[in-house]
């Protein structure tokens, strides 16, 4: 008696379960199909959202028919104690997918990226919510947000911010990538699609005793951590880009950099191109071993420190031949 109890259960609770995937699936369908009539390009996922509807209102009309045959076998029972009374509380859990194909690396950088512009306002809208019952509420009616496009999304916007010193905003984008990234775990330990099972996260965060507290308070401080060390990384790069292209716009005629060339020099011609001054620096030059002045002086001309009028450089050089 109490199998067959708890097979009406079961039966209610999948049919219920399925006929929430099933609205969540119609109004994801719904959506495509307005964003088609806009002209943006949707089909790949207008065939998916459609095989989905079409495979749940299947299993739907399946748990309809096996809870029929479940209640015309309840009739036929006699009443007793057992047929009056029921558990308070019992769970099961619908896996009606199977499992899907690995994905590629390179099918996946285009998956990301195609829904990152497609949804990316609606992730950051995600993001800059405070409240449990608001995040729950939102991926009710975004539900196609529940995947671990919209977690990686996240972390990069927090690096974003993190890199404009942004960090409040940081720090709360943060928490809702944890929240998407919890809701995640739970759905591949349950062996579900993550949005049959966030409404079960938001459940028991909202309840969750002080050891699920820590563990969730402790994830979003790693985060936080990896965050600003990407973002530490990712801005001393841009720096060191920076400084070459600096380097290659200061570059002379020669090849080389006069900011160098100039710290290589010795003070006294550093002194005379301090103060502009060209006698001083013909002075410094030729105290100079004359190798070591011609050095200096070709390195000045090839950094464009030091521009020679017309055929100044040419005599120079047969000055030095002769010498």
């Amino acid at each position: 008696m109490a199998e067959f109890q708890q097979r009406g259960e079961d039966l209610e609770h999948n049919l219920a379960e399925c006929r929430t995937l099933l609205k969540e699936a119609q109004g994801w369908l719904k959506k495509l199909e307005e964003e088609r009539q806009e002209g943006e390009e949707t089909e790949a996922e207008l065939k998916k959202a459609k095989a989905e509807v079409k495979k749940l209102k299947k299993d739907e009309k399946k748990f309809e028919e096996m809870l029929e045959e479940y209640g015309r076998e309840k009739k036929k029972l006699p009443w007793n104690v057992d047929t009056l009374s029921k558990e308070g509380f019992s769970k099961s859990v619908l896996n009606a997918k199977s499992v899907p194909r690995e994905e590629t690396e390179e099918e996946k950088v285009a998956k990301h990226k195609t829904f990152v512009e497609k949804y990316a306002k609606e992730i950051k809208h995600f993001g800059m919510l405070h409240r449990w019952d608001d995040s729950q509420k939102y991926l009710s009616d975004n539900p196609h947000l529940v995947c671990e496009e919209t977690a990686n999304c996240l972390v990069v916007i927090c690096i974003d911010y993190e890199i404009d010193e942004k960090h409040a905003l940081m720090e709360q984008i943060a928490h809702q990538a944890i929240v998407m990234q919890f809701i995640l775990d739970l759905a591949q330990t349950l062996k579900v699609d993550p949005r049959g099972c966030f409404r079960d996260f938001f459940s028991k965060i909202k309840t969750a005793d002080k050891q699920y507290l820590d563990m969730f308070d402790h994830e979003l401080e790693l985060l936080k951590e990896r965050v600003r060390s990407c973002a530490q990384s990712r801005m001393e790069s841009a720096m060191k880009e920076l400084e070459e292209e600096e380097r290659q716009k200061r570059l002379g005629p020669g090849g080389l950099d006069p900011v160098e060339v100039y710290e290589s020099l010795p003070k006294e011609m550093q002194k005379s191109f301090d103060e502009k001054n060209i006698q001083t620096l013909q002075e410094a030059i030729s105290k100079l071993d004359p190798l070591e002045g011609k050095y200096h002086l070709l390195r000045c001309i090839d950094s464009g420190l030091w521009v020679p009028e017309s055929g100044e450089a040419d005599d120079d050089d047969d000055a030095d031949d002769e010498d």
